[in-house]
């Protein structure tokens, strides 16, 4: 008959191992890690005034949630890669989402209502005054990336390339994510190190 240290010895290694394994996090996101479902947001506006939800670009093959706002200049320095991204990709069927929660001046609905229409943005550009969706991503700067998968699952977080300065970018790390899973691969680099403007939670 077992003993209870014996029984202990045996039973332990084991439990360590599961909490080893659910409790693992991202070395970059204490909130999600590569392989976690997406959060659905609540029903957000955009600046086209209609509203969405994750759940809403079902007919899409993979997602890339973007959290950006208009007053980050290296938010701002992303956006053109984001149009392209979009122009790119679309006929492929991945959308790019963008999402404002940063409350602070410059960064209200109707400041972003301006923004796209300057910028003639091709994927919608949604507000979040709750801070909510970006809490629940985990997401701290902006630009703070994410790609869905076909699941919903993350399949790469991060920053977008590797250079604030497009003309010195050489790892394309959205792109290539894309790339790999539109060829049924899985991403060979899953996280990055996101950079940009800490987002402003409220307290």
């Amino acid at each position: 008959m077992a003993t209870k240290s014996n029984l202990l010895v045996r039973v332990l290694p084991a439990v360590m191992l599961v909490l080893s394994v659910c409790c693992v996090a991202a070395e970059y996101n204490t909130t999600l890690d590569v392989g976690d479902a997406a959060p659905d947001w609540g029903a957000l506006v955009g600046t086209d005034e209609e509203t969405y939800r994750l759940s809403d670009f079902g007919d899409k093959e993979l997602i890339v949630v973007v959290f950006t706002c208009n007053t980050c200049p290296v938010a701002v320095d992303y956006e053109g890669r984001m149009i392209a991204l979009q122009k790119d990709y679309n006929a492929k069927g991945v959308q790019v989402v963008a999402i404002n929660v940063n409350t602070n001046d410059g960064n209200d609905y109707e400041a972003m209502k301006v923004r796209a229409a300057e910028k003639q943005f091709n994927f919608p550009y949604l507000y979040d005054e709750t801070q909510q969706s970006a809490r629940d991503f985990g997401a701290t700067v902006t630009p703070h990336v994410f790609v869905l998968d076909k699941d919903r699952k993350v399949a790469y977080m991060g920053a977008f390339d590797d250079h604030r300065d497009e003309s010195k970018v050489e790892n394309h790390h959205v792109r290539t994510a894309i790339d790999q899973l539109l060829d049924g691969k899985t991403p060979q680099v899953t996280e990055t190190r996101q950079f940009g403007c800490g987002i402003k939670y409220h307290d």
